[in-house]
């Protein structure tokens, strides 16, 4: 026998010696409850519900993400996206409420005992996330940490942020004191006064409107250039670009002032919209949709062949979804979530049902089973969608991210740069509480799985 193989040759006795090293001697463990309350006891720590983990994807060039660096071969990947959702320090470091993508930046409200309560970071060009500085004089233009943007409350400490909304480059803040506006206005999309060649790089106003016709705002909305606001009693206003229709005033004019919206939904009780582009979508509480503005791409179909809608318009088309109860609307194609957690989708684009570019005026179903409903999770049910102008994603009752569409600059998260053609689960880690896209990033707003 070679000396290699003798050193094979386990002792005769090593069978009995592991059993005794790996379990040890018998014990007698105590059995009253005295002496049981005696023992120590491992808890195993749980966040606190407030909690949420912060993730970002896409575009890592714009500063939207968070990342402190632009310089490519700093990247081990020499690229300037994130394919993969990336969890960012911000929301270890703040308890975020809500968040809002726009065009190439982001914007957190958080919750804090002191007067900062949102931060931006990202383009900013038109001081659309407030002004920053260096040195007297040279606003940045581009920020990569996410900075503070001071806000005049009446009571810094005790306010409340309760929505942002950013759109191409004007941004929106809804607030227990009302409604803050900063950023491009050169369209009147702020709701103030359009004042001809104001230079928004120096500029450090900030608009406030603290009701609307003695009306609490409770929901803003901020399109390419144009915002909505909702009101207690279901009644929407809306100013800025109008040449699409998209304010829904009954012309196709800019509004620099926000301006009741009548049409088909004066009277109705409207919940919720959404508006991506430059179509909207609202809902009323029974659960009926309504929409206006550019329907080039068949959002919404008219009889006489009309692209551009400039009055809100019953949309009878999706009565045979049954109640919606969430929608959303994209640079060309539009969705909508029933009762049932059921998606539907129309207009044009990767509409998440077949490999190539469809186009369809009637809502068609996308599967169940692409959003994880099947036997092993029957209960499974989508409660969200939103989109960017050419992704869209999901969120279910499970706290799952579904995300399809083309995938500019990695924005759907899926680890590749490639188009997705159906729906395709985002891998993250956590229950995914809120989702928001910009036009080529995406921030999601997650519970930890153990509360």
């Amino acid at each position: 026998m070679s000396k290699n193989l003798r050193q094979l040759v386990l002792p005769s006795n090593f069978l009995r010696f592991s059993k005794r090293y790996l379990h040890g001697p018998k014990r007698k463990y105590p059995v009253n409850k005295e002496e049981a309350k005696k023992l120590p006891v491992f808890q195993y720590p749980v966040s606190k519900s407030s909690y949420r983990r912060v993730f970002a994807w896409g575009n890592i060039h714009t500063g939207a993400l968070g990342i402190p660096y632009t310089d490519k071969e700093q990247r081990p990947d020499h690229t300037h996206f994130i394919k993969y959702p990336k969890r960012i320090t911000f929301g270890e470091k703040h308890e975020v409420t809500t968040a809002a993508c726009g065009f190439g930046f982001t914007v957190f409200a958080v919750n804090s005992q002191d007067e900062n309560k949102v931060y931006g970071m990202g383009i900013n060009t038109d001081s659309q996330i407030g002004y920053h500085e260096v040195r007297h004089g040279h606003p940045l233009e581009i920020i990569f940490i996410p900075k503070p943007i001071h806000l005049p409350f009446k009571n810094p400490v005790e306010s409340k942020v309760l929505k942002v909304s950013a759109g191409r480059a004007h941004l929106a803040i809804l607030t227990d004191e009302g409604l803050f506006t900063l950023g491009n206005n050169a369209y009147g999309q702020c709701g103030r006064k359009i004042i001809p060649e104001e230079n928004y790089t120096m500029s450090n106003y900030i608009h406030h409107i603290s009701d609307v016709e003695g009306e609490n705002i409770i929901d803003v909305e901020c399109g390419q250039d144009h915002s909505l606001i909702l009101t207690e009693k279901g009644k929407v206003y809306s100013c800025g670009w109008g040449a699409d229709g998209q304010t829904g005033l009954g012309h196709y004019d800019n509004a620099p002032e926000f301006t009741r919206v009548k049409g088909d939904i004066e009277g109705e009780n409207i919940v919720k919209f959404a508006s991506r582009s430059d179509f909207v979508l609202a809902v009323n509480d029974k659960g009926e949709v309504f929409g206006w503005g550019n329907t080039e791409y068949g959002q919404l179909t008219l009889s006489d062949g009309s692209q551009q809608v400039a009055t809100p318009t019953h949309m009878k088309i999706l009565e045979q979804v049954g109640k919606v109860k969430s929608v959303a609307s994209g640079g060309s194609f539009c969705l909508a979530v029933n009762e049932d957690g059921q998606v539907f989708t129309w207009g044009y684009g990767l509409l998440g049902v077949g490999p190539n570019a469809q186009q369809s005026r009637e809502p068609i179903h996308i599967p169940d089973t692409l959003f994880g409903r099947n036997d092993f999770q029957p209960n499974s049910r989508v409660e969200e969608v939103v989109c960017g102008l050419f992704n869209a994603a999901a969120v279910t009752n499970l706290g799952d991210l579904y995300a399809w569409g083309r995938n500019k600059n990695c924005c759907l998260g899926l680890g590749n740069d490639k188009d997705q053609y159906f729906p395709l689960k985002v891998s993250l880690g956590g229950f995914v509480k809120k989702m928001y896209c910009g036009v080529d990033h995406c921030i999601a707003v997650c519970e930890p799985f153990c509360m």
